[in-house]
């Protein structure tokens, strides 16, 4: 009996530790989701808002499309494939209809989760009234609307609300106009993928044609530390405060100079410059933004600028950072060495339970 009592407690325990395990997996990814797009400090309430907003929004269309109206399809039913801005409102099909210049849709989302929706915002759509909502018939199990479509290649506003929330939500659908049968169209189309494709070579060409220019390289600060990996915090103001970057950060001791990787809140940010030296993204991954820069001086505001992408033309954001000479520490201060060594530890501990239970079994069958 005292066995049994003793295995059942070392099962319940590796359980408990493997449920813990998977939690913390998704706490570090809703971290970085919170991050992503979040500001300095929020509270728990406005985490998760920013998780489901990152979640529910994104762009869609292609650098340089422009919108086509009815005028430029000829009349007649066809097959055609929408982009959504939200993975929660996905169109698995749609029929466009065109009739003397002017288009409309049936749209086919993936289940029956919307009540109505409406041709603007969401804002839009409380302020109108019920008549001028669109309603869905059940096709199977999946909701089908028919809405009007203003343009083709265009981001059209079209909010859904939830039957389950009881709210509206705001979401862009792209009805592209490349996917219609040959003849529908009485325009040419760029190649919109070649041209994404040689703007993103032009702008790195661009940036490592700078960074090769003569200018003076930014001289790192001495510290009195060997060579090797640490921490530091440092402190970031400047811009919109949607931003930010991780603190404490690594600093890198090279020769007895300071040099510290920067990791953004965003994935957007594709070059910083200090002084007049360019720094290019590190991520290659789709990861946060990452750069190394020298620290040029301790406990002093240190002018940079950073570029983003996030708000779609590139635009350049001047930021100030101060490191703290004093707060210099071990490597493992940092969050994310931090997060790996709990997550160590807890796989740790989930092998020797492991290991214990066999052993338990073992004695038991004995």
């Amino acid at each position: 009996m005292r066995n049994l009592f003793f295995q059942n407690r070392i099962g319940r325990g590796k359980r408990l530790l493997a449920l813990l395990f998977c939690l913390l997996l998704v706490l570090t990814d809703c971290w970085d989701a919170v991050y992503a797009d979040g500001e300095e400090e929020l509270s728990v309430q406005e985490r998760i808002a920013e998780i489901q907003k990152q979640i529910r929004s994104q762009k869609v269309g292609q650098y340089g499309m422009f919108p086509i109206d009815g005028s430029l399809v000829a009349d007649g039913d066809y097959p055609i494939q929408v982009e959504s801005s939200s993975p929660f409102f996905r169109i698995i099909e749609a029929t466009l209809t065109v009739k003397n210049g002017q288009m409309t849709a049936d749209i086919t989302i993936s289940s029956l989760s919307y009540q109505w929706v409406y041709s603007g915002t969401g804002e839009q759509a409380d302020a109108d009234t019920e008549d001028h909502y669109i309603d869905y018939w059940d096709d199977g199990g999946h909701g089908v609307f028919t809405i009007p479509v203003e343009a083709l290649n265009k981001p059209i506003p079209c909010a859904a609300y939830s039957k389950k929330r009881k709210r509206w939500y705001d979401r862009d659908i792209l009805f592209l106009a490349s996917t219609l049968p040959t003849g529908a169209l009485q325009v040419e189309l760029p190649d919109y993928e070649a041209i994404e494709t040689a703007l993103k070579a032009y702008e790195v060409k661009d940036l490592e044609e700078l960074a090769a220019r003569p200018h003076k390289i930014p001289e790192p600060v001495s510290v009195p530390k060997s060579d090797g990996e640490y921490s530091i915090e440092v402190n970031m103001t400047g811009g919109s405060g949607r931003a930010s970057i991780s603190s404490p950060t690594l600093l890198t001791v090279r020769d007895g100079k300071a040099y510290a990787t920067l990791i953004w809140s965003s994935t957007y940010y594709d070059y910083m410059i200090l002084e007049e030296e360019y720094y290019l993204n590190l991520t290659e991954d789709g990861g946060p933004s990452r750069f190394e820069i020298p620290i040029t001086a301790m406990d002093t505001p240190i002018p940079v600028i950073a570029d983003t992408t996030a708000m779609g033309d590139p635009v350049e954001i001047h930021y100030e950072l101060t490191f703290y000479e004093e707060s210099i520490g071990e490597k493992g201060q940092i969050p994310q060495e931090a997060a790996k060594k709990v997550l160590m530890i807890a796989a740790a501990i989930i092998v020797l339970g492991g290991i214990l239970n066999y052993f338990v079994k073992k004695k038991r069958a004995a």
